[in-house]
Parts: structure tokens; sequence; C-alpha cells
């Protein structure tokens, strides 16, 4: 929200008041409160009708410091609260040297100079100076409409690059923007986003969180051109700065304060079917898909069903549909014994012609209106109320429901939606309204992610989930919404998700080949390369259906190519996996967090890296025409063995069946032998492929369940590469990238 005319005046009705002068400091072992006049006192009665802003400063975990701007303290508060799992205040330090305060926690330090005007410098372990709040960075504003803002500002140096805050589709760079924290469903073509999270992450290596559920306005350099601006309309603003000093560093830092993503099951990296959204089918429908595919030699892993296995006008009442179905439980089970995944479509609303409307609202599970209604509209679905989350008793019948799918032989489900929540309702835990629209998502998936944590076990659960807020990226995997079968629809999708991923999110997807409308083959084709080289992939559409000889015999064969090449990755690709799961970096990867140092991948968003060691630069025209960057040393293309040099940029023209895969120099990739299926056993018949540049890499190996299985070290002696093991006795293969064999020797076991 912008509150000012220009640099010298406040909007129309807007009057503003900033912290100006230190007036009191009262320091603690562990953290300091200051109360900053908002003007210059220069004798008593400059004390008299005037506002005190009361900012306290402390660390709420180790490497990250907490400050908190408050006017009135007497509101009462009101929840939702983001859950921080990782808060652990321990180790941090006040220090007061003359007129000079510091709160020291890990690498991060907050410096209060009392002798000066207003303001406070976050420094890094060797001194430098991160950021600051400058001379109007702690405000409150009161509208014309009488509503009341709090405002903090951190200084943006000379080149700094803002990214994240969620999955947004606009420019990946968030410079110059104006962003709201309101979830919307909005589509990828939009301003609106699905999953947003006041997270920003700077190029300079430092991270900022606001600590505010509800609606949060930021001005990034779009108000006040050298400041990241964020307001809320409260009373209070609480925000951390997370240190670095890498852009990892501080996406392990934020993840282990807001909880790190669970790993997914080995299976649900295969390739995902659906039914299509509004498509006409029934069992012979899908069994006619299960087939097609097999008989195409395309491996299937997850089929998924959705929205109308339920009735019409009927969602969500978990009910199959029996003029479709007649034997869901026999189908599902034929589908299980030809070693098939379920994934089931469901939402958080309740349709009224649905028996469950009657049963929630005997419960009391709906959420209400201010004089005591049930809260429906007609949009999605008619009459259709809204599952209330905060009573467990709710979340409790909900999950009964949904247990009754998994007795069937359901495996996971897609929850959908959770993004149009009203503001003008009551909450079963008196949230309030406004803090609960943003937050209602992770209660949503909380509920349906612990059901299958408690049912199918841990490390067997797994959403695809729409709609997120700090924390959702505890329950993955998380899908980029409805976007267009177009090849801008596609960028605007990758773009969305390295936002993401940079937002603290390890796993994400997208529907190949775009949701709304029908693709070109060539959209498709292209699609199905970024498909499968991605976290998770799904073919799904929204008025047709998305089995790829829809599109063609070559897009069949391009289906079945990257469907076996990312099975025979998976060694490789679940170790990324478990490094997400362990750390908090992502699968899929901009640039910038492998390569923080060249500053010609800060910029990059039509290419990533795919683990730490595999770039893929997806191709955006139907042409084959690709541009893209290569970092610095020799590069070589996965498929062809093909040698590139960086630091530059390249164009290459690729045909549907390729695009640009290259391996990382000195990079060590375990490659598996089995292209049948995602979760075989990886260390039988394992193949290790180096580049001429690996002279001394190791790699690790899981297990299903992401523990290390055997750890592998890759020495070249001459034009042999000589290879250790530790945690097998089985024989390796040792080749070049796309060449020939440079070692073979059986395995000792060294543990």
């Amino acid at each position: 929200m912008k509150f000012t005319d220009g640099f010298w005046l406040m909007r129309d009705g807007v009057r503003a008041s900033y912290a100006t002068e230190v007036r009191d400091l009262r320091t603690a072992e562990d953290h300091f409160t200051a109360y900053a006049a908002v003007k210059h006192v220069q004798d008593r009665g400059d004390t008299l009708n005037t506002p005190l802003i009361t900012v306290d400063c402390f660390s709420p975990a180790p490497g990250v410091i907490g400050v908190r701007a408050t006017h009135h303290a007497g509101r009462a508060h009101r929840g939702p609260d983001f859950e921080l799992p990782g808060a652990a205040p321990a180790g941090a330090e006040v220090r007061r040297t003359g007129t000079v305060t510091e709160l020291i926690s890990g690498p991060l330090t907050v410096r209060l100079d009392t002798a000066g005007p207003w303001g406070l410098e976050f420094l890094d372990a060797d001194g430098r100076r991160l950021t600051a709040i400058e001379s109007k960075g702690t405000a409150f504003a009161i509208t014309a409409d009488g509503a009341h803002h709090m405002i903090g500002q951190l200084a943006l140096a000379v080149g700094e690059d803002i990214y994240g805050l969620g999955e947004r589709f606009t420019p990946f760079l968030r410079n110059g923007q104006s962003v709201d924290i309101w979830q919307a469903d909005g589509g990828t073509s939009s301003e609106q986003a699905y999953k947003n999270i006041p997270f920003h992450l700077s190029s300079r290596g430092y991270g900022v969180l606001v600590n505010h559920p509800g609606k949060v306005s930021y001005e990034i350099g779009s108000e006040s051109v050298g400041q990241v601006q964020f307001s809320v309309e409260d009373q209070s603003l609480e925000f951390y700065v997370v240190a670095g000093p890498t852009p990892k560093d501080v996406l392990t830092r934020y993840t282990a304060l807001t909880g790190r993503p669970a790993l997914p099951p080995a299976w649900s990296f295969g390739l995902w079917l659906t039914t299509s959204f509004c498509t006409a089918y029934d069992e012979e429908t899908v069994t006619s898909f299960v087939d097609g595919m097999a008989e195409r030699g395309i491996p299937l892993s997850v089929f998924h069903f959705d929205c109308f296995w339920m009735r019409e006008y009927q969602w969500s009442d978990f009910q199959w549909d029996p003029e479709v179905f007649s034997d869901p439980e026999a189908m599902l089970r034929r589908l299980r014994e030809r070693g098939l995944r379920i994934s089931m479509w469901i939402n958080p609303y309740i349709a009224q012609k649905s028996a469950l409307f009657d049963e929630a609202v005997a419960g009391g599970f709906l959420v209400t209106c201010p004089n005591g209604d049930i809260w429906q509209w007609d949009l999605w679905q008619p009459g259709m109320a809204l599952v209330d989350f905060t009573d467990p008793a709710a979340r409790e019948w909900y999950a009964g429901k949904l247990r009754v799918l998994l007795d069937q032989g359901v495996d996971c489900f897609k929850t959908d939606f959770g993004e149009r929540v009203p503001t003008d309702v009551l909450w079963h835990d008196g949230s309030d309204p406004q803090r609960m629209h943003n937050y209602y998502t992770h209660l949503y998936n909380r509920t349906v992610f612990e059901l299958l944590e408690k049912e199918r076990g841990m490390g067997q659960a797994v959403l695809f989930a729409r709609s997120a807020t700090v924390g959702g990226q505890q329950f993955p995997v998380h899908w980029g919404g409805d976007c267009f079968a177009s090849f801008n629809a596609m960028a605007e999708s990758l773009r969305g998700g390295l936002s993401l991923s940079l937002s603290g999110f390890g796993f994400w997807s997208h529907d190949i080949g775009g949701f709304e409308g029908t693709p070109d083959p060539e959209v498709f084709k292209r699609w199905l390369a970024f498909g499968l080289l991605s976290s998770h992939s799904r073919l799904h559409g929204n008025v047709s259906y998305r089995v790829p000889w829809a599109f063609g015999e070559e897009a069949v064969d391009v289906a079945r190519k990257f469907t076996l090449l990312k099975h025979r990755l998976m060694p490789y690709l679940y170790g990324a996996a478990a490094e997400a799961h362990r750390s908090g970096v992502p699968l899929m990867r901009p640039m910038l967090l492998e390569f923080p140092d060249d500053p010609a991948c800060r910029v990059l968003d039509r290419q990533y890296m795919l683990g730490p060691d595999l770039l893929v630069a997806p191709v955006f025209s139907a042409g084959g025409d690709v541009e893209f960057y290569l970092p610095e040393g020799q590069w070589i293309h996965l498929l062809t063995g093909e040698p590139a040099q960086g630091p530059g940029w390249r164009r290459e023209v690729h045909g549907f069946d390729s695009l640009p895969l290259y391996v990382r120099p000195g990079a060590l990739i375990p490659f598996g032998a089995d292209d049948q299926r995602p979760d075989s056993d990886w260390l039988d018949g394992l193949t290790l492929l180096v580049t001429p540049d690996t002279y001394d890499a190791t790699v690790t190996v899981p297990d299903l369940d992401g523990r290390p299985a055997a750890v592998f070290r890759a020495v070249r002696e001459g034009d042999l590469v000589r290879v250790t093991a530790e945690g097998s006795e089985r024989p390796v293969q040792v080749r070049s990238v796309g060449g020939g064999t440079v070692g073979s020797v059986p395995r000792v076991d060294l543990g």
C-alpha cells in the first residue's frame, strides 16, 4: 500500500508518524527495547500529546533477529499466528559500548546508536551492512478511512535484487513491484497468487519474514525506490531478518524456523495421469487410459480422479457417483493390482445438496456469519459452506470422511482451493477473520496431511495442494494452479515455481500441457520435457484429456523418453529430495542458489538447476529455439555428451525429444538401471556418470526412506576413474556423461 504522494507529500487523508529518536532504552541479556519519539524532543513540552513507538529487538532462533514495532499495545490479540516449530531463543547476546547497543545472534547483528537519529543496522559476521532501518523505516499511518497501519522499511543497496513472496507469476525479480499477501484464486496470468508467503530473499545474503498471517502490503522499491516497504493494518508489526551468508544458508535457517518439507514417497516422483476436469469419464475410460499408457510403453505411477468422481452439485460429499462408478472398491483394487497409486480430488467446501451439509450443520462444523447463520454462497457449488478447521471436532469429522476413501484403496489427495475464504464471518476459536483468510489453507492441508501420515505411515504422505502460506512447505507437494495451454503460460508457471522455491518450498509441480483449453501439439510436447524434469510430473487439463496419443505419435515418444529418463535419474533426484527435507534447499533451484556469485544468474527465470548438478532450460517455442546461460566451466549435455563452455550465453535448436540438459562440471551423477518405476532398488545395476572435470567427487545414494544407502567417491587416475564405496558391495559402472565406460571396479564395503 502506498502512503506518500511522491517523496515530499502524503496522499490525501493520510497522517503518518515516523520514529525519529530514541528517548529510552532498556536492555536485558538477550534482547532490548527502544522507545522512539515521533519528533525531535527539545524540551519537556514536546513529550506531551504525542505518541511513542515501542521497538523490541530479540532473537527467535540462532541467526535470526526479530524486530517488533508497536503503537498501542492494549489491543486484544486474536489469532491465528504462524506456527514456528523451530523457534528456540538461545545464545543471543546484548552488548553496550557507549551509545551503541548491539544484539548478536550467530552471524547476525543488529546495531542501535542512540546518539543519532532513529535507525537500526543489520550486519553480517564480517561487520558488513546487509540492510538497515533508516529515517522513515519505522512508522504508523492513519488513512482517510480511519484505518491504522504499521509500516516497516528496509534499505535496498545499489544493485540489490529481491525474490520470493510466494508463488508469483509476475516478473521473477520483485524490484519495482507492489505485492499484496492475500490468498486469491486468480490463475497464473495475473498478479494474484494461490501461495502467498510474506518472506523475501535478498541477493545480498539475507531474508526477511513478516510475522503476520493477515494481509501484508509490499512496496519493493516501488514507493520509496531505495526501500523494501511492508505494512499491515494493525497496531503492531513484527518481522525477522534471517542471516546467510548464501541464499542456501538463508533458506536453511528460514525453514528451520518455519518447518522443513516432509520427504514425499519415491513413488510420487513418477508420472501422474488424471481424468482431467470437465471431461466425461467412467471406469471404462480410466481403464482405456491405463491400458493405453502400458501399450505405448509409458510407465504410469499414479492415477488421479478429478472432481466429477463425485455427483454433480454435491461437492464435497466424498461419495462416488454411482451412475459412473458402480463398484469403486473393485475398480481401485484392479488399478492397484497394476502397480498404480490412487489420488482423489477434494476441497474444503460442502454443497447444500450434499447430505454432509445437514450433518455438518448439526455438528456445528461450518463457518458462520456474525448473526449465527451458516455462511454460504453459490460460487463454485450452489449454496456451499466452508468447513471450520479451527474446530478440532470439525477437523476430525472431515478427516473421518477421507478415512473411508483410504480404506477403499486411495493413497493421496489433491487438496484443491482454500483461497476464497470470507472475512465477514465468525470462527470457532475466535480467530480474527482478516488473519484467518490467508491462514485457512494451513489448517486445511495440515488436517489432510496428518491423516495420511497416520493412516499410511510416516514417509508415505503426499498431497497435490494448490494453496499455502508460511509453513505450508511441510505438507508437499504443491502445484502451480490454473494455467493456460500456451508457451506464455508455461513460462509463467516456471516463474511461479522458482519464486515459490525461494520462499522455502522444496517440491513443486504444474499441469503438463496447461490446464485451460487444449494445447497445440507443439506446446504439449515441449511441456512434457519440462514437466518430467520437474519435482513432480502430472498430466492434467480442463476440457480435454491429456493422454499423449491425443497429440500425435511423436508426443507418445517424448512422453516415453522423458518418463524413462526420470526413472533412471531417481537415485540422483531422490538424493536431492532428501537434501530438501533435511536442509530446506529445494529440488528445483533458481540458478542464483547454486551460483550466488555469478551476477548473470540473478535474473534467470527460464532455466533452473534440478538438484545441485543438472541444468534444465525448457524450450518455449515450437521451432525449438532456446537461449540460456551456462556458468563457468565445461558443461556436458546429458543426452548427447556434447560439451559446452561457460560462462556465457548459448543459443541452441532442439527437437521435441531434447532440450538443454547439462551436467555441471565436476559432477558425479548416480544413474539407475530400472527405467520402469521411480521406486526401484537403485543400487541394483547402478551407473555413476562423470564429466571430464570429475577429479574427486562424492555422492550419496539414498534408500526409499531417504536415508543414505551408499556413499560413492570417484577419483580420476589418468584416463580411468576409481570408485570406492561405503555401505554397498554391489558393482557399479562408471561412464562418461553421454559416452563410454571409464572405470568399473568391484565395490568394497568400507563401512
